[in-house]
């Protein structure tokens, strides 16, 4: 009797899978012949072969030179559209907002975070928790005097760690994350954490992981594969297995419903959460339900933490790899704020300041590949018809290095902000927080940090080198765009 063993089997059923979605596709294809143009993908991996897996946006930053700004590359058996350049991205995210406004479900979120939460959610439900956080933060005081003073605050926490190491070279990654994270943890939370605390570092612990497993070749791959690769270990399977110790460790931790919540005072986005599915509990189809409330969590505390702190600490490297460009910082920040407590209203008064925090933004170039959108139906843009559930990549790193608005777009180059008098002025071309409809919701909070973060820590420290130290601005790997491992001397005033 001939017996085939089940590995055989299981193979066999993937490959025949696999043809038939080929063959679909194909198909499918066949019906928008004015396809953007590309280059020719082999049979079942696309054009895996020529991209960069842990940095795919620079080869879709090379293509575009050869494609233009709307082209199609194989990423497996997925046709995903790469749109290019500041003119073709926003065309698409503003005068096309609800055409892109979607999220395509791509496999290693959809394992986390199941389309709950905001940012990988779609229909009602993405409508739901965005308006319900955007006028949470506006309530909780974002953009206002109470979160300024809470990061002033912080501010506080992270010149005394700073200060501890006397001057000595050290990684500063654990203490900007700290500071970063104790914003968001605040607002979530209505309390900070000590940098030493156990529970935070266990969180911070989680996002650090998460972040850049999310960046490995082997997490994109599965996204071109989920069918075949959900079998075999990897990355993809650490990742999940981390997201999912994270959730049952802010269940545990942060969101545990509350005996005697009162109503009145929402002083935290969590207890506000919970106000709202009390007051929507005889609602059958109320959002307001715990998974939501703990992929909201997740979200918010690694969005919160990550971006702003990468962006951070890119600037403390950045002014230790040019020292000229951190003395002028240092001459505005003591001719406009002196010794007083930096606030947002001198920002104004800052040109010189403003302008190089928007540079570091857009060198850091911290979410290159921005996050993917959909179509929600079909769309005829720049003379291509796209169809509905169209996989779309509006590359942001095309946009913040767009020749036709940056004059040096490879080099750190404040003037990109500058008039000829020294006054800022508007890039339109910068987008580090995307736009239309998917837009970062926490620009606002990250702005107002980053500003006052550091502008207080080139106020008290000089950054340095150590000694001997080659200074290289090769970005690290991860779902964003670190800076490359460095130690730093922040030396105070009274040393230099």
């Amino acid at each position: 009797m001939f017996i085939i063993d089940p590995l055989t089997i299981v193979l066999t059923i993937v490959l025949w899978l696999i043809v038939v979605r080929t063959l679909y596709n194909q198909k499918r294809s066949s019906l928008y012949t004015n396809y953007p143009p590309g280059p020719k993908p082999l049979p079942i991996i696309g054009n895996l072969h020529i991209i960069n897996l842990t940095k795919p946006y620079k080869t879709f930053l090379e293509l575009s030179k050869q494609y233009g700004s709307v082209f199609t590359v194989h990423i497996g058996l997925e046709k995903t559209i790469v749109l290019c350049g500041y003119k073709t991205v926003k065309d698409a995210l503003v005068n096309h907002a609800e055409e892109f406004s979607a999220r395509p479900i791509i496999p290693i979120f959809h394992d986390i975070t199941k389309e709950h939460g905001i940012v990988f959610s779609n229909g009602e439900n993405w409508k739901v928790m965005r308006r319900f956080v955007l006028s949470t933060l506006r309530d909780l005081g974002v953009g206002k005097k109470l979160i300024e003073d809470k990061i002033n605050e912080e501010c506080d926490y992270l010149v005394e760690r700073l200060n501890s190491y006397k001057g000595e070279a050290f990684d500063n990654t654990t203490a900007i994350n700290s500071a970063v994270a104790n914003i968001i943890v605040s607002i979530m939370l209505g309390h900070r954490f000590d940098y030493q605390d156990p529970t935070f570092v266990r969180l911070l612990g989680f996002i650090d992981r998460i972040i850049r497993l999310l960046g490995s070749s082997t997490v994109m791959i599965y996204n071109a594969f989920p069918s075949v690769l959900s079998w075999l270990p990897g990355n993809h399977k650490t990742v999940v297995k981390t997201a999912r110790e994270l959730q049952k460790f802010i269940k545990k931790t942060f969101t545990q419903p509350k005996e005697n919540l009162d109503v009145t005072h929402k002083g935290n986005l969590i207890d506000t959460f919970f106000v709202k599915q009390l007051e929507e509990e005889n609602n059958n189809g109320s959002y307001f339900h715990s998974d939501n409330l703990t992929t909201l969590v997740e979200s918010l505390f690694i969005a919160g933490t990550e971006t702003s702190s990468d962006t951070l600490r890119w600037g403390l490297l950045l002014m230790m790899k040019y020292p000229e460009i951190q003395k002028e910082v240092q001459k505005e920040i003591k001719k406009v704020i002196g010794s007083s407590q930096p606030q947002l209203e001198h920002r104004k008064s800052m040109p010189y300041t403003n302008a190089v925090i928007h540079e570091i933004q857009r060198f850091g170039n911290i979410v290159p590949l921005n996050i993917p959108r959909c179509t929600t139906q079909d769309v005829t843009f720049k003379g291509f018809l796209i169809p509905k559930g169209a996989y779309v990549i509006p590359l942001l790193a095309s946009v913040l290095n767009d020749k036709d608005h940056f004059e040096r777009p490879d080099e750190f180059y404040p003037q990109h902000f500058l008039d000829s008098e020294g006054n800022f002025v508007k890039n339109e071309a910068f987008l580090p927080f995307s736009a239309g409809k998917r837009s970062c919701i926490g620009e606002n909070l990250a702005k107002m940090e980053m500003f006052l973060f550091f502008t207080r820590l080139l106020q008290i420290f000089t950054m340095q080198a150590p000694p001997g130290a080659e200074l290289d601005l090769t970005a690290g790997i991860g779902f964003t765009t670190p800076p490359p491992i460095h130690k730093i001397c922040a030396l105070p005033h009274t040393q230099t």
